[in-house]
């Protein structure tokens, strides 16, 4: 496993869960700060990718530009809890690897946050956008898994249910509930249920439809620009 992959697990499993635990005491508008803290601890495993080299600002410009297809597909969709979000998110943790799906997808959570509204529930968004990504990263690592557009569609319904949504609904456990128990754990993750369901069906059909296009222009310009590769790789 490469350097950055490590970092990225010990930023998501680690730090990154001591600083919304941190953040939770934070007076005021708190969150915030919690929020580019979260960015800065992402970067880490980010720039760790290019190893011996510097990113390039093309290569910077092209996750600015998923980080803005991403807020689009949240932002502009109207239908409550059917978002194509996930769905830009994951594409780009396929394309680029965990780091980049990571980072893109917290940065997308902060982002679109200034549409909808920021709050104490945002340091936990930014976690549970980023680990779609990340998790799509992993999964999709070395072309093991064939990049297919059912296969991605599955994937994207079954990470929605059974991860973004429930990280998602533990935020509302730590920070609505008065006391933490297995009950409240239940309640959150039941009443979240439907939800998660919605949206997973969303991402499942974005992927389905846009993910295999959308990923065939992504590898043309890593192709031919080396972009987010070691230099091993663009080799």
């Amino acid at each position: 496993m490469k350097k950055s992959n490590i970092a990225m697990l010990i930023v998501f499993l680690a730090l990154i869960p001591l600083t919304l635990f941190l953040g939770d005491k934070l007076p005021g508008r708190g969150y915030y700060i919690t929020g580019v803290l979260i960015i800065t601890e992402l970067a880490v495993p980010f720039f760790m990718m290019f190893e011996k080299r510097k990113p390039q600002a093309r290569e910077l410009v092209v996750l600015a530009v998923m980080i803005a297809l991403a807020v689009i597909g949240r932002v502009a969709i109207p239908i409550p809890h059917f978002k194509a979000v996930f769905a830009v998110i994951m594409l780009t943790g396929i394309a680029f690897g965990p780091e980049a799906g990571f980072i893109v997808g917290a940065t997308t959570a902060f982002a679109s946050n200034f549409f909808y509204g920021q709050g104490a529930y945002m340091p936990w968004q930014m976690m549970a956008y980023g680990a779609g990504g990340m998790l799509a990263g992993f999964v999709f690592i070395k072309n093991i898994i064939p990049k297919k557009p059912w296969i991605m569609a599955i994937f994207g319904f079954l990470a929605n249910v059974f991860w973004i949504g429930p990280l998602l609904d533990t935020s509302h456990v730590f920070i609505m509930m008065p006391e933490i128990s297995f009950s409240s754990f239940a309640a959150s993750l039941a009443s979240g249920f439907p939800v998660n369901i919605s949206q997973g069906l969303s991402t499942a059909l974005m992927m389905f439809i846009f993910g295999k296009p959308l990923l065939e222009k992504l590898d043309r310009v890593k192709r031919k620009y080396g972009m987010l590769q070691s230099e091993t790789e663009a080799l």
